[in-house]
């Protein structure tokens, strides 16, 4: 009976650690990140995830026309500037953060309904520390109201 705990307090523990990990990435979205969105109104769709060192991410947004939007991409202080890119859906380059200085958002006005790109590059370390960093990025976009 005594092993039967324990194996069951042990897969508890493990199933509820990526559900503590999201709700810390949620917790540091919210505190961090939205606010640099101001003076644009969030659109309400959270995208988080833990990422580790040398992780790409990529996430596929909809921008419709005639709309004012601000992109922010916002990470933990311990995995370094994170670089991010918008693409077109021939992957064209329309904007590099790597470009200006690592800037965490980027306002544009989209003249016609388009999907967009977002890449995201979590930089690998120096090498000094050989544990793997990993942090929380997130991608939030604003609109300005009409």
């Amino acid at each position: 009976m005594k092993k039967l705990i324990i194996k069951f307090s042990i897969y508890l523990l493990i199933s509820t650690l990526p559900i503590l990990g999201y709700s810390q990435c949620k917790s540091f979205t919210k505190q961090v990140c939205m606010p640099k969105l101001d003076p644009y109104i969030y659109n309400g769709q959270l995208n988080s995830a833990i990422l580790n060192e040398g992780d790409i991410a990529e996430l596929v947004l909809t921008f419709y026309g005639g709309q004012d939007y601000r992109i922010a991409v916002c990470s933990e202080e311990e995995i370094g500037n994170v670089q991010f890119k918008l693409l077109d859906t021939d992957r064209n380059p329309i904007f590099d953060n790597a470009e200006q200085e690592y800037a965490d958002y980027w306002d544009f006005k989209c003249n016609s309904t388009q999907q967009i790109i977002v890449e995201v590059t979590v930089p690998e370390s120096d090498g000094v520390d050989s544990s793997i960093k990993n942090g929380c990025v997130s991608i939030l976009v604003g609109f300005l109201s009409k």
